[in-house]
């Protein structure tokens, strides 16, 4: 009987030290729908939420954070999707014209992560003396970052290109679209 009374005590006491998972997602409720309601403002909230509620512990309630991760998350997959581009140039099947228009949307997709990092660098600057253009500067910089994703596409539209390079490229260089605007929105309504 002393050791089932044992076992019950103890088994009572690491319950309370180690709360259950679904304790600590009511903590992080807030958060979410902090993101949440701020991804509303964004042209593809789906696209938003998904992207940053994993990030919910980290950015709190903090607009400059939630800018920030979405910045982090849009120049992840810009990296990604340069990447995915690049394997395609590779190809030993692949005509002229059609690695012309590769190569072209991979430096399209390099000044695109270059104009997010700018992003980032303006966003650091928001609490030195001049918020307003810095604020400026940022919104610029992610506004290039889209008419770099959107070049890239553009470059197929004139091109004989095989069907398949053509869509997947469009659908990698979409999610990165969908993801710096979502960002540039978010920096909009940080003010």
């Amino acid at each position: 009987m002393e050791v089932f009374t044992i076992l019950t005590i103890l088994l009572l006491f690491v319950s309370h030290v180690h709360p259950t998972s679904g304790s600590s997602s009511v903590g992080l409720q807030p958060y979410t729908n902090y993101i949440k309601k701020s991804c509303n403002t964004t042209t593809y909230p789906a696209v938003c939420i998904k992207t940053l509620a994993p990030h919910a512990s980290s950015i709190k309630t903090n607009p400059l954070r939630l800018c920030n991760y979405a910045l982090k998350e849009a120049i992840q997959a810009t990296r990604d999707s340069s990447t995915t581009v690049s394997k395609l140039a590779k190809r030993k099947d692949i005509p002229s014209s059609e690695a012309r228009a590769v190569k072209e949307c991979i430096s399209d997709l390099k000044d695109a992560v270059y104009q997010l990092k700018q992003t980032v660098n303006a966003m650091g600057h928001l609490k030195d003396g001049d918020r307003e253009f810095q604020w400026a500067n940022a919104k610029t910089y992610a506004s290039a970052a889209i008419t770099d994703a959107e070049t890239c596409v553009d470059e197929f539209l004139d091109r004989k290109v095989d069907p398949v390079v053509k869509n997947k490229i469009k659908g990698c260089v979409s999610d990165v679209e969908k993801l710096i605007s979502n960002a540039l929105s978010l920096i909009n309504h940080l003010y």
